[in-house]
Formats: structure tokens, sequence, C-alpha cells
């Protein structure tokens, strides 16, 4: 049942699954005039339930063989960048993708529940799953075989790889990071309880290097661990609101920025100085979805999510229909200006990441479905 591609390639499928600015909070500047972009994104069909989380990952292919003029079969061994596109979804089913056309590639079969996070490892030869059924596994990326199971005791929101592909993070409702070591497969994991006072869920971890995982709580609260010394965080980093994404980017020179998207705001920090960047209020917010993404060169940021003022249904003044909004919205990183906004979904946007090269985006949605963008229409 498990469909996916050999040698990061396409094979015959069984089956198809349907500059830092101030640090003070700012809302964006009102727009003398409606944000123009208006374009037409991919669309990737294939999910039955909302999208929960997007990875691109890129990996270096082999080159395919050639002929030469007398016919003989020639091999080098160059290889060429390749990206795909990994989701995950309530469907259970997490697929892959090429990240440029959106053609399905293969899917990953065998969870029980919803599955909230997919991640290739940095090489691009492992998966790791994390599931409603209380479990995560790893597949090999190659093959789509399942390789480990690794049971918790509720639900498990997120996971993540070392850089190094060695070891995995995971977090969900229990509050507990768990660190596996993917070479001791059946040993029993590191474990760092988020609090000892209440009960912290965990929403999203990401690796900072090869000892150091960031867990981000539902309490606001953004915890440092270095895996290999302490269990107590080494560091906290605070914003309004639980919080839904979390990301890690490198930039062109060097300076990597974490971007959180929490309560209303979106909020950047400078991990060299720990210090935050930039906060901007949203036209949305993050209570129950979204999150944000910046670009590769740290000139924008996207997001998505729900509609702010909540549900008129509910009795909220602001909102609309079940408090829902459909858009997916582009700022200046530097002013938090809206620069665009673009309508397609059917909706709330639930994910959404750039594509490595910045040319691109993904976002996915309630409505099941993922949609790729242009970055300059």
């Amino acid at each position: 049942n498990l469909y996916l591609h050999t040698s990061h390639t396409t094979t015959t499928m069984a089956a198809v699954a349907p500059a830092p600015a101030s640090s003070e909070l700012k809302s964006p500047p009102e727009s003398s005039a409606a944000p123009t972009g208006r374009q037409i994104p991919i669309v990737c069909p294939g999910h039955t339930r909302p999208l929960a989380e997007l990875q691109f990952c890129t990996i270096d292919e082999p080159t395919a063989s050639s002929s030469d003029a007398d016919g003989k079969e020639t091999t080098t061994d160059t290889t060429e960048k390749r990206t795909f596109l990994v989701s995950a979804c309530h469907d259970k089913m997490p697929m892959l993708r090429d990240a440029v056309t959106g053609d399905w590639i293969g899917t990953f079969s065998g969870h029980k529940g919803a599955v909230w996070s997919c991640r290739f490892d940095p090489g691009g030869y492992l998966a790791g799953t994390a599931s409603g059924d209380f479990s995560v596994r790893v597949w090999d990326a190659i093959t789509g075989r399942s390789l480990y199971t690794f049971p918790h005791k509720h639900v498990v929101k997120t996971l993540d790889w070392s850089p190094d592909s060695k070891r995995l993070a995971t977090g969900g409702h229990e509050g507990i990071l768990r660190v596996y070591d993917i070479s001791r497969p059946k040993e029993d994991p590191l474990e760092f309880v988020q609090s000892t006072k209440e009960k912290v869920s965990i929403s999203k971890c990401n690796w900072l290097d090869n000892s150091t995982v960031l867990a981000a709580g539902e309490d606001g609260t953004v915890r440092f661990w270095n895996v290999d010394e302490t269990k107590q965080p080494t560091r906290t980093l605070s914003v309004e609101g639980g919080i839904r994404d979390m990301e890690l980017q490198t930039l062109p020179l060097g300076k990597t920025v974490l971007t959180v998207a929490a309560g209303q705001e979106v909020t950047f920090f400078d991990m060299s100085t720990h210090e935050k960047i930039n906060s901007y209020k949203m036209p949305i917010h993050f209570g129950a979805e979204g999150g944000a993404s910046l670009h590769p060169s740290g000139k924008k940021f996207i997001a998505g999510g729900g509609r702010r003022g909540g549900s008129m249904a509910l009795g909220a003044k602001e909102g609309g229909e079940l408090g829902c909004d459909l858009k997916v919205y582009v700022f200046d990183f530097d002013t938090g200006k809206e620069l665009e906004r673009h309508k397609g979904h059917h909706g709330p946007v639930r994910c959404l990441r750039y594509h490595p090269d910045g040319k691109s985006y993904a976002t996915g949605s309630e409505d099941g479905t993922i949609r790729i963008w242009k970055t300059d229409p």
C-alpha cells in the first residue's frame, strides 16, 4: 500500500490517492489601493481532508544516463538538484509531489489517524510522520517501506530531523519533547518535559543545530533544549498567544531568522542574538489554523489563517461566514506593509511554505487542496 518514488523519480503507480526594524509590535500600514497580482495557481488535488503541514525538500539527484554516438549507454557521476513537496493531512495519507509541477509522486499509507506532520530528513532518504493515532513512523523515502513505529501516549503534532539526519525529535499533546536515535530505534528516547507546573502541548519543533531543539508551546513560549547536556531549557522566547507555526530560515548572508505565528501576530527573531527583529499584527488570527513563512531573501513573508474578528454567527463584531478567511497574504518584511493578497482556496489556509529558491510558495487549506503560487506573477 505504499506508492513512492525509486531513486527519487516517478515510477508506475498501483493507485493514486485522490534590515532590522524596531522590535515593537506594529500593524501593517493601510494600503490606499488594493494589492494587485491576481494569479491562477497550480491546484494539487488528491487529499480529502484539511491539510496540516507542508515541507519542501531539495536533494541531489543523479542525472539520467545517456547514449553516445554508437548507441552505447554512458553514465556520469554528476547530480542535479530536485525539490519535492511533502504534505501532511487529516485524511491519514501524507503525500509526496514534484515541487515545480505539483504532480503526485507517492503516498505513505499506514496511519490510522490524522497526520499532523510529515518531514523528509535533509538527505531525502528518510521520511517521518506524526499522527493522531498516537504514533510516529519512519519511512524509507526511496522504497516507501515503513521502517520503524514509535508509540506515544497521545496525539503527536510535530516532528523534525536533526541536520545530520541521525536523530528525530517529536512533540505533541503530552507536552514531552522526545529525541530518538535512528541508529538505535529500539532504545528509549530522550525525554524533555516542557513544564513541571502544567502540561504544555507542543505544536512545532525544529532543530537549530545537531544538539539544540526548539519546541513551540501552546503557552506562547519557544523553549531551547540542549538535548546532549541538560534537562532544563537553556533559553526561552515568548510571544502572545498559543504558537501555531514556527520556521527557521537561513538568509543569504548567513543570518538565521526564526518566524513564529501566534495569536494575531507574526514575530521574527535573530537566532544569533535571540533578539526580536519585527512583530506585526495580522489581518488574520492563528487560533485554530494558519502560519507564516519568510522568503529566502528575507525581504518578504507570507501568512494565512482564520478571520481575525472571528465568527459573526457566534457574536463577533468583525468577521464573516464562519469566521473564515480564504486568502493568502504577502507582506514586506521591513515595514509589514501588505503587498499582495490572493484568493483561490475554498477554506482557510492552514499551512504554507516558500520554495527554497524563493520563486514560488505552496499553501494548504481546509478545502483539501494544495496550491502553488508564483512569488512574482
